[in-house]
């Protein structure tokens, strides 16, 4: 399915209290991470979620915010976690893509810790745009929505 196609994310039924959610961002490419932040600030507030925000040098560094936020006396219902790589001349893309995005994985697993991610790995900049537009499919909403789920599901199994 190409992002053209995808459906609108959907705000998802979480029992309980009102979630509350960390959203961590990588701004290196500001405007693209600020359209997914919007989409997912809106459809966060549509479940009635309170949430705070903080930014991070780069891509590479989000997992470590994961880590440390969830070390923290802070307490989150749940995390999202936006940025977005380009791929460039280099290897260094490849090394940031892998590393950010199975470093967020295993964060959220070690602290069965409700994650979404819209860490876009893309090769062009017009990709990017595409996926953090206003309109259509955007990638920080489908996070947000992503991260209600699991809310649901961990509280749903008593994991919450």
């Amino acid at each position: 399915m190409s992002t053209a196609d995808a459906p609108e994310a959907e705000v998802p039924d979480v029992p309980g209290p009102a979630p509350r959610i960390l959203l961590i961002r990588a701004p290196y490419y500001r405007q693209i991470v600020d359209g997914m932040t919007d989409a997912a600030v809106l459809l966060l507030g549509r479940a009635n979620a309170t949430v705070e925000t903080v930014d991070v040098a780069g891509a590479f560094e989000l997992p470590q915010a994961l880590a440390i936020a969830l070390r923290g006396r802070t307490r989150y219902d749940g995390y999202v976690a936006l940025g977005c790589v380009v791929r460039g001349e280099t290897d260094h893309y490849d090394f940031i893509c892998d590393s950010a995005m199975n470093g967020l994985m295993q964060v959220a697993i070690d602290y069965a810790a409700p994650l979404g991610t819209a860490l876009l790995t893309v090769d062009t900049l017009a990709q990017a745009e595409a996926r953090s537009a206003e309109t259509g499919s955007n990638k920080g909403a489908e996070a947000a929505s992503a991260c209600l789920r699991q809310i649901a599901l961990a509280r749903r199994l008593g994991a919450a």
